[in-house]
């Protein structure tokens, strides 16, 4: 593939935008424009050139009367809102950092009014869960009342409810589908908002979104079925170990132990000192490679974010409560099918979704997806079309028998 940056992970952020094109949330030329003004060296720039892309497509968007010509208004919102959130992307090694609020205030506006302009608009709620609210928003796939199949979305680490309306919300309604997507404790707006991190109980999070679905006339409870993105996959299987109404699961891809994972990403010297319980050494290297100009953009980002959402100071405190993330000794609660993808090129969860299929067996449908098909990187991002394909036709083949 051309690269769209000398850095992997300002490669991928762009790529990542570039996808979002099919459904309604990027035009590719103006993203590659903005790419041109990044210095990879320097990650203010790729704030700069995204949030001033942000801003005047934001500004294309107001100025369309969007009563007769809501269409054009919505598209503008919704990449508008794109952007906003990309600037935001790497913004989180500072959390007192006031653009990490003031951008998501942007994006949420934006895409407000993007929702407005559906031709069924999008219905933000927010959930109770066990000591936190759970923002949601639900489309509905016609008018009817008819109960119809539902597709929970949900994501990982560093995305957000919205952005999954592009990746694979659009795509379920497409088909038919009802689509619920929802944010959970460490997630974008539980973060800022109630000032909580992640949690290992995910089913505290997707029981309340079930609840709130089969109290839907058009909602076939029968029917519900489950997306977890990239840290999702993991967060998806859990959910699934606990909460059965959920009649299929699809891992995008399968995560068996994030805590596995994530020690995989670290230095040598400093994954030994972790194993020997050295948690202040571990610390001490953690900022002195934060300070200096020589760590990857992928490792400090890696490290930023999570600080960030997990909502803690120091490393040691993060991989300790990564440490019960994981799927032993709940395997054999799975009960319904999983649909469990790879990518061949994962940077992140290499040799992970083995892991979920072994471990589950034949409750597995084990997807591959390469670099002959363009689908090899993290979450398959760039080939969300084919990627649809598979887990829809995966997903309706399920509910059917």
């Amino acid at each position: 593939m051309i690269p769209l940056s000398p850095d992997h992970s300002i490669h991928y952020e762009i790529l990542r935008n570039i996808a979002s094109a099919r459904y309604h949330g990027a035009d590719i030329a103006e993203v590659l424009e903005a790419a041109s003004q990044v210095d990879h060296t320097n990650l203010e720039t790729f704030h700069d050139a995204f949030a001033a892309l942000a801003r005047r497509v934001d500004t294309q968007a107001q100025a369309i009367d969007s009563v007769r010509h809501p269409v054009s208004a919505r598209d503008a919102f919704f990449r508008a809102a794109t952007y906003y959130r990309t600037a935001d992307f790497y913004l989180h090694g500072n959390p007192s950092d006031p653009r990490i609020n003031e951008l998501w205030e942007l994006q949420q506006v934006a895409f407000d009014k993007a929702l407005a302009l559906m031709d069924i608009p999008g219905k933000r709620t927010t959930l109770q869960g066990d000591g936190f609210d759970i923002p949601a928003i639900f489309y509905a796939a016609d008018k009817s009342p008819t109960p119809k199949p539902t597709i929970i979305v949900g994501t990982g680490y560093d995305g957000s409810q919205e952005e999954l309306l592009h990746n694979f919300g659009f795509a379920a309604l497409e088909r038919g589908h009802n689509v619920i997507t929802y944010e959970g404790p460490g997630q974008p707006l539980v973060r800022r908002k109630q000032n909580l991190g992640f949690i290992t109980e995910w089913e505290k999070v997707v029981t309340p979104v079930v609840d709130y679905l089969i109290t839907r006339p058009d909602v076939d409870a029968s029917k519900i079925g489950a997306i977890g993105a990239s840290m999702g996959g993991w967060l998806v299987a859990r959910a699934a170990a606990f909460e059965h109404r959920i009649a299929a699961a699809i891992a995008v891809d399968g995560v068996y132990d994030l805590h596995e994972a994530y020690s995989r990403a670290m230095a040598p010297p400093m994954l030994a000192a972790l194993e020997a319980g050295e948690g202040d050494q571990v610390d001490k290297m953690v900022r002195e490679a934060l300070a200096g100009d020589g760590i990857p953009v992928s490792q400090r980002w890696g490290i930023e974010q999570g600080l960030w959402s997990f909502n803690v100071d120091s490393a040691t405190e993060w991989m300790r409560l990564v440490k019960p993330m994981t799927l032993k000794g709940i395997e054999d609660q799975i009960q319904c099918p999983i649909w469990v993808g790879e990518a061949q090129n994962d940077q992140f969860f290499l040799g992970q979704p083995e892991k979920v299929r072994d471990a589950l067996g034949d409750k597995v449908t084990y997807v591959t997806l390469t670099s002959e098909d363009a689908a090899g990187n993290h979450c398959h991002v760039g080939a969300q079309v084919l990627l649809n394909q598979l887990v829809f036709d995966w997903f309706e083949d399920i509910i059917s028998k």
